[in-house]
């Protein structure tokens, strides 16, 4: 046992040496105002990301800011950088960034060439600043993943920013907490990956037409709109989530509005007070929709032939908490075919609710 515990005890020495070893070597490579982090990956940790963390540093900072030359994660957030210039992230050490905040820096322009360093780019965090238009090539050659515009200036926003970065991969916008009036894609004869899309608590009076993009996700959220309109998400076909929910204006679904959405599995109308009725063509469409959400919405009756219009339907929430579910009723013999029928129904857990 004695001899057990002795090598265990020497593991962890060489453990907390190494450790040591490692962190001293951060430090020594890492500007004063930074924090740096080694992580090491491996077989023996054969390879290491150094992330570093520079927030705050303070005016009269000079850049770029001189970081080791494996960092792969940068936060260089809070330290009012300003336009955003071609030299800015040009330093040793950028080429290799993954990830990259650059939020709360009072940034009102983004060079067209500021990033094109960053060819391994994927998530770039530019929220909370003050910008108001991108140049069309700002995002040429990075291979993004997820970027977050959310709480800027925008007023309107053309989704071809996107269409020359690399890789085909999809990617997810964040274009929340802005002015948005306007939404929209040009012509421009390539693809547009953008998988995931918020506009949440924006100015848009109606659903901005996005037809063509191969958006899974799309919130909505918090928009002055009133009324959507028949076919307002024609050619979203690979839609699976939608949210429309605190739009405190909203007195209309039209017939068919959500017509194409072959692909639809969530629905968010919640929060939507002003919304009293939904004609049963409203559903028509929605073929795979399985969880449909009305709480805290005007609308507290649900059609008898529900099912008909949403064939895949698992669960209907209304009002503050009746919740609906999918259920089977119990089978009967039917003496002609010979086998017990299985009839399906909503069931709530209120009583009153009209079905």
């Amino acid at each position: 046992m004695k001899g057990t515990k002795d090598i265990m005890a020497l593991l962890l020495w060489l453990g907390l040496s190494l450790l040591v070893s490692v962190q001293s070597s951060a430090v020594n490579n890492c500007h004063p105002g930074c924090r740096c982090e080694v992580e090491s990956f491996g077989l023996f940790d054969s390879f290491s990301l150094t992330r570093v963390d520079c927030r705050g540093l303070g005016p009269g900072s000079t850049m770029p800011i001189p970081i080791p030359l494996d960092t792969t994660h940068l936060d260089l957030s809070s330290n009012t950088l300003g336009p955003l210039s071609d030299t800015m992230l040009a330093g040793p050490g950028y080429t290799t960034l993954v990830s990259l905040d650059l939020s709360s820096n009072h940034i009102t322009k983004v060079s067209p060439n500021a990033l094109s360093k960053l060819r391994y780019l994927e998530t770039l965090d530019l929220s909370h600043n003050d910008l108001e238009i991108l140049s069309i090539d700002c995002f040429s050659g990075l291979p993004l993943a997820e970027v977050d515009l959310s709480h800027n200036n925008f007023q309107e926003f053309d989704t071809n920013v996107f269409a020359a970065k690399v890789n085909g991969e999809p990617v997810s916008v964040d274009l929340s907490h802005n002015q948005l009036t306007s939404v929209f894609t040009t012509p421009h004869g390539k693809v547009l990956h953008i998988q995931s899309l918020n506009l949440t608590a924006n100015q848009l009076s109606s659903v901005p037409r996005l037809a063509g993009l191969p958006l899974r996700y799309l919130n909505l959220d918090g928009n002055p709109i009133t009324r959507i309109k028949e076919g307002a998400f024609a050619q979203l076909e690979d839609l699976v989530y939608l949210s429309i929910s605190g739009l405190k204006e909203l007195q209309e679904i039209e017939p068919y509005a959500f017509k194409g959405l072959q692909s639809l599995q969530v629905l968010d109308l919640s929060n939507n007070p002003k919304l009293t009725t939904l004609n049963p063509t409203v559903y028509s469409g929605l073929d795979s929709l399985q969880e449909l959400n009305l709480s805290n919405s005007g609308v507290v009756s649900l059609p008898n032939d529900m099912l008909t219009h949403l064939p895949s339907i698992k669960s209907i929430t209304l009002g503050q908490n009746i919740r609906c579910r999918r259920t089977q009723k119990q089978g009967q013999f039917h003496w002609q075919l010979g086998q017990v029928q299985h009839n399906e129904e909503l069931n709530c857990n209120a009583d009153g609710i009209v079905l």
